[in-house]
């Protein structure tokens, strides 16, 4: 029930009992695993005088939360109810729900009691109705009415009925066992037809009746009437509304958790007596209209500002610069402390969204009113939150754990981090052209170029006149042709497809290389650029107004030294000087006060290096305890989901100039050279197509000189035959001057 009405917090009364503390415990259990927070638990014996109850309802009574839950005795929640009544607890804004301990018994009280507990709902253990339990209810009014006893009975508790039906189950035990019960009692003087039970005997046969009566199962007055494990099964409960002289029921609850409002039978065999829709969506909407302690039929929101009358006091830090984050004006015609900015407008969206009223005044905190420098202005702060002179505090405060030993602190509703701000610097010299590449990367990409012209000279040296020459003319055309390609401009006409293969992929490297190249000069020359180093003996401070003192210390610089810097015109002064002259290489601050300063001055400064996550961001503090600080939390976490955070971040952090837009995407501006890691890919594709046509261009010549060999070497052994053969001729025939063809 406490889940379904989204109460977060409750009240927890129950009787100071043996049996009743063992059930408390599961009590907490539940409570824990549905995160509800037990706000606080009080224990009341039967035997509590009336001022000691009065006493202890009095301080719950000054608790914010105002859901309680009852686990007594009827004649223990009797007294609590009229003494609740009396104290004003029972009226509008209170939510009481009892168990069954009491409300099985409800019809047995007083009607004094009914009416002090109007609103309550509770829970009773459902007897179904039957023939049966209609007519015994007739049948037993008629001999209470006959035997003229002064008892009033409206009707019958399930206590009484599963006694009835306990005493079937114990005479069909005896049945099946099958003795007979010797006891002897007194004559009941007053002539009542009830048994002595104070001499009845104690029968040897006891376990055996336990067994049957464990095994027994029948349809009772009270319903199915199970044991398991020992225990009676109870599936199913009715939840109830006190109005008027009784209750009226509203739903029902299973021990499954599922609640609704209309129960349909499933069997007739006692083991499942109904089902319910399993959606919990609709909660509470299955449930009938309930009317709440005062009449309400608005369902309580189970917290009350006890402060209504006495508004909240929250304190706003007062300071020259910033005050996008938090502005503090005094306002004469209603002499009334008027705060503006950021943090403020999300503690106004935020109070607004909870589901009760909060009063608040803003009480402003100075450097001027504390005596103390502005460095400790916002520890001065948290202490006064500790000391409860104040009740919160609304601003720009960093969430630090040593804050957070003496304050609560709701979640950050700004970026966490740090950053380094500093003048715009463009890099300057005359070899700023050589830095956008690596010295690796300088000479790797000259080895491939000459590596380049060498393969196409080796290709085109044979049959291009352009590539031909003395040695001193072939390597000058090597160096020419090799670095040309930069500009795809060579004045040599390759007649080979194999080095026009070669020169058209290293175009493309040459393409992609010069584009890398250009990109990176273009950055070095225009972008942000400062070294920060303990060599060069920079001096970096950081602006801890308003952090723990040493809320920044894991920032890893030498040189790096706190100072106060009040206003954005300190930054520029500081950083404007520079380092030579007395002032500062950069300044690390939280992210609020870097955006907020370079949307005021985004062509000069910019933020250097990454992000440091270094502090928690801003939160707003609260006194321990305080029960605003999850309904804020959850409020600043919907903010954030739904967008609105980011819409006031820009709003007051963005508004002064477009070009705050760039802080995000230059986070990490450190403009780095281009290295051979970058290019290995296109240097391998490079080296292989090279390999692959130098490759092709020595098989193809091996194969056209094994042709010429092969076709010379058959020509010379012709020719010799030949001449051999005329030899001989010429040796056999006698000189004439005839020529012999």
């Amino acid at each position: 029930m406490i889940e379904a009405f989204k109460w977060r917090d409750v009240i927890l009364i129950y009787e100071d009992t043996d049996s009743v503390r063992d059930i408390i415990l599961y009590f907490f259990d539940f409570f824990y695993e549905k995160n509800i927070r037990i706000a606080f638990k009080n224990a009341f014996s039967t035997t509590s005088e009336d001022d000691h109850i009065i006493e202890e309802l009095q301080k719950l009574k000054e608790l914010q939360t105002t859901v309680f839950v009852v686990h007594a005795s009827h004649f223990l929640v009797s007294r609590i109810c009229l003494t609740a009544k009396s104290l004003g607890m029972m009226n509008e804004g209170y939510v009481w729900i009892m168990t069954t301990k009491s409300m099985n018994v409800i019809h047995s009280m007083d009607s004094s009691v009914i009416e002090s507990m109007q609103g309550v709902i509770g829970f009773k253990s459902y007897i179904p109705p039957s023939k049966k339990l209609e007519n015994f209810t007739k049948r037993w009014r008629r001999k209470i009415h006959a035997q003229q006893l002064e008892i009033e009975v409206t009707d019958l508790s399930a206590y009484s009925l599963w006694a009835y039906d306990f005493a079937w189950a114990l005479a069909k035990a005896i049945e099946k066992v099958n003795w007979e019960i010797a006891f002897t009692h007194k004559p009941n003087k007053m002539g009542l037809n009830l048994i002595d039970l104070y001499n009845l005997t104690t029968s040897k046969y006891g376990s055996m009746l336990t067994k049957e009566i464990l095994q027994s199962r029948f349809k009772g007055l009270s319903g199915a009437f199970q044991f398991v494990d020992g225990k009676l099964v109870l599936n199913t409960f009715e939840i109830v509304n006190v109005i008027g002289r009784g209750e009226r029921r509203v739903g029902y609850w299973n021990a499954v958790g599922n609640i609704t409002r209309e129960l349909y039978s499933l069997s007739n065999n006692g083991s499942n007596l109904s089902s319910y829709s399993s959606s919990s969506a609709s909660y509470p909407n299955d449930l009938e209209d309930i009317i709440w302690p005062g009449g309400s039929a608005t369902t309580p929101k189970g917290f009350v500002m006890k402060t209504i009358s006495q508004k909240l006091r929250i304190g706003v830090p007062v300071r020259l610069g910033f005050q996008e984050l938090v502005k503090v004006d005094h306002d004469p015609q209603t002499n009334t402390t008027v705060a503006t900015g950021f943090c403020v407008d999300i503690f106004k969206t935020a109070i607004q969204t909870l589901p009760y009223d909060v009063y608040y005044e803003f009480i402003p905190f100075n450097v001027t009113k504390l005596q103390s420098s502005a460095i400790h202005l916002y520890n001065d702060l948290i202490d006064q939150v500790y000391l409860q002179n104040i009740d919160g505090a609304v601003g720009d405060i960093t969430i630090t754990a040593n804050r957070s030993l003496y304050v609560d602190f709701t979640l950050p509703f700004t970026d966490m981090g740090s950053a380094m701000v500093a003048p715009k610097q463009n890099e300057k010299g005359m070899w700023i052209f050589l830095k956008p590449l690596t010295k690796e990367l300088w000479l790797s990409s000259a080895g491939f170029f000459l590596l380049t012209g060498f393969i196409v000279w080796v290709i085109e040296q044979g049959i291009n006149n352009e590539f031909q020459g003395s040695p001193s003319q072939q390597i000058g055309t090597i160096f020419w042709f090799s670095f040309s390609t930069l500009v795809f401009a060579s004045g040599e006409r390759l007649l080979s497809n194999l080095s026009k293969f070669v020169v058209l992929v290293w175009a493309f490297v040459v393409l992609i290389f010069t584009s890398s190249y250009t990109a990176t000069l273009t950055s070095m020359m225009t972008a942000r650029q400062i070294q920060l180093n303990s060599k060069e003996n920079d001096i970096i401070w950081y602006e801890p107004i308003s952090s723990h003192a040493h809320g920044d210390s894991n920032l890893h610089f030498e040189n790096f030294h706190p100072k106060t810097f009040n206003t954005e015109e300190e930054f520029v002064k500081a950083l404007s000087k520079g380092r030579k002259n007395g002032g500062v290489s950069a300044i690390v601050d939280r992210l609020p006060y870097i955006k907020l300063f370079l949307a005021k001055y985004p062509k000069n400064y910019s933020m250097v290096g990454p992000i440091m996550h270094t502090t928690n961001g801003f939160g707003f503090a609260f006194r321990k305890g305080s029960p605003l600080v999850p309904h804020i939390s959850r409020a600043i976490a919907k903010l954030r989901e739904e967008g609105k955070l980011a819409m006031m971040e820009n709003a007051w952090l963005k508004s002064h100039s477009t070009l705050a837009s760039e802080l995000e995407e230059n986070a990490d501006n450190d403009v780095k050279p281009l290295t051979f890691e970058s290019f290995r890919g296109l240097f391998f594709i490079s080296g292989i197509s090279s390999t692959f046509a130098l490759a092709i261009f020595f098989v193809l010549r091996l194969h056209k000189k094994w042709q010429v060999v092969k076709s010379y070497n058959f020509h010379f052994s012709d020719c010799s035959l030949k001449t051999i053969f005329q030899k001989k001729i010429v040796r056999r025939v006698p000189q004439t001057n005839v020529m012999i063809p």
